[in-house]
């Protein structure tokens, strides 16, 4: 009987033993689960510990600010980032957006350091959105400037006629089809369109007056869309200093006091059809399609 009762209790304490030991097995497999998680967490975001300074690229024509904004907006809320620097490759592109991502990075250089860094070309709306920042910064043979609006209206008129096609308007409105790619323009249509153009053409002037801090005057002396190397926007005050990405980074990190070799985290680019009709098209694409639109564009 005693024996039978030992071995009832021996069999009892091995299985203590045995779930003991799979709860510290089960814990430690929790831990390292959690520290991986968190370690991959952080390679994935691409962050690192300590003061940081942000790269936020605009590259190809500028047609959205959405995506822009909103990084701009994250990085301005996030107390680890010191400092932002826009990487600018772009020709430019339509107004509101270029004049909505001005906006936001005026905004934000009210509370942190911003500085653009300029690719091969930072033109027209490129420059627009460019000229608020802390700090500018382009290469000696970067193509910037462009002060200038355009509007290209296509023609199909003699084209149409040519094959026998013609297209009936009813409108309510005298204007109402000012532009249309069917027809030509008139004079008095031509006066308007153009009154439009430098009434944007004035918004331009006035937005790099401001952000540059320059008299109005010396801003539209050279407004008149004409482009700029690095070397020469340097002169007439158009930039601040010639240097690269890195100059920039190193500039963003001296200006908002970090110590040594700057942290620098940019957000993973994820290709989906959102983004394509957002911006990422094609130019090659998008000339096929007749439209008006009025642009800050360097368009050579």
């Amino acid at each position: 009987m005693r024996g039978a009762q030992d071995r009832v209790e021996h069999e009892k304490s091995e299985k203590d033993r045995g779930l003991k030991k799979f709860l510290i097995i089960s814990v430690v497999l929790l831990i390292i689960v959690v520290i991986v998680s968190l370690v991959f967490a952080l390679l994935h975001k691409n962050l690192s510990i300590g003061d940081k300074v942000a790269l936020i690229r605009i590259e190809g024509p500028i047609l959205d600010s959405k995506d822009t904004i909103d990084e701009i907006k994250d990085y301005v809320k996030d107390p680890s980032i010191k400092a932002i620097v826009l990487r600018v490759d772009s020709p430019g592109g339509a107004v509101a957006p270029s004049q909505e991502i001005y906006e936001e990075v005026r905004k934000a250089i009210a509370k942190k350091m911003v500085v653009v860094s300029m690719g091969s070309i930072a033109a027209s709306g490129g420059y627009y959105i460019a000229s608020p920042a802390t700090r500018i910064i382009a290469n000696p043979g970067t193509l910037t400037g462009s002060i200038g609006v355009i509007m290209e209206i296509p023609n199909l008129e003699g084209l149409m006629n040519k094959i026998g096609v013609k297209t009936e308007v009813i409108k309510s409105g005298r204007h109402k089809d000012i532009a249309s790619v069917f027809r030509g323009i008139n004079k008095e249509e031509r006066e308007i369109l153009q009154n439009v153009l430098d009434n944007v053409h004035e918004q331009f002037i006035l937005a790099v007056s401001e952000g540059r801090k320059m008299l109005r005057d010396d801003v539209q002396r050279i407004a008149d869309g004409r482009i700029f190397t690095g070397e020469q926007a340097l002169k007439v005050g158009l930039i601040d200093e010639l240097g690269n990405l890195e100059d920039a980074i190193k500039a963003a990190a001296k200006l908002s006091g970090i110590k040594g070799e700057p942290s620098v985290i940019s957000k993973q680019e994820h290709f989906s059809l959102i983004s394509l009709l957002r911006g990422k098209m094609p130019k090659e694409l998008t000339d096929m399609f007749p439209s008006v639109k009025v642009k800050y564009l360097f368009a050579p």
